[in-house]
């Protein structure tokens, strides 16, 4: 049996993965969780041989769960299952070890075969998309000391801050709890040295010329 932990925010998305999945009769549900920081916990515990991982969520992404997980167990396989095709997102999930990115308008019978592909430790990544992501690390466009410190994360809210988002417009674009941009706001002016949003705006606007998203 294959063993998968299902993470997605919505139940009846889970609800709706479990009963296709184990209907296929050699995968076995052995999880799930609406919340990335639960799932982090958990999914080290319960061992599965594959975790399908929603791209993003209230309080963080699928993707750093597969990166915090694989850090503590490598051999579980990160499955990325996502409404929104990113290029940025794609590169982060390749970059946090993910085994496959996939979107959820995949129809039922192809997510079970490449959820068993990951299992027998077959990748569901593009070739071509994995080449583009190695010639990226290769050839680093040259940035500004200030943003290295900063993640990918803290870098598209403070594209978002230079635009003059609210906190809360910034968390309906990027699908996240007010709070937690609030933090990730908090952070990020720590990290550069500045107190206030508008100092990070006008930094952002003048360090780079646009917005740094």
């Amino acid at each position: 049996m294959i063993r998968v932990f299902l993470l997605d925010d919505h139940e009846v998305v889970r609800r709706g993965l479990r009963d296709l999945l184990e209907a296929a009769g050699d995968i076995e549900v052995v999880g799930e969780s609406g919340s990335a920081a639960e799932a982090t916990r958990r999914i080290p515990a319960l061992r599965p041989d594959v975790a399908v991982l929603d791209g993003r969520l209230p309080d963080g992404s699928g993707i750093d769960v597969c990166r915090d997980v694989r850090s503590v167990d490598p051999g579980i396989k990160g499955l990325i299952l996502t409404s929104y095709e990113d290029d940025e997102a794609l590169f982060a999930a390749i970059m946090a070890g993910a085994a496959g990115y996939v979107l959820k308008q995949i129809k039922g019978t192809d997510l079970v075969d490449g959820i068993r592909r990951v299992a027998a430790g077959q990748s569901l990544l593009d070739p071509a998309i994995t080449q583009r992501v190695l010639e990226r690390i290769r050839n680093p466009k040259h940035e500004p000391d200030q943003l290295k410190s900063l993640t990918e994360q803290e870098r598209k809210i403070l594209g978002y801050v230079a635009d003059g988002l609210t906190n809360r417009q910034i968390a309906a674009q990027m699908f996240l709890a007010e709070k937690t941009v609030k933090n990730y706001v908090s952070s990020l002016l720590a990290k550069l040295g500045l107190e206030r949003r508008t100092q990070a705006a006008v930094f952002a606007v003048k360090l780079t010329g646009q917005p740094p998203r």
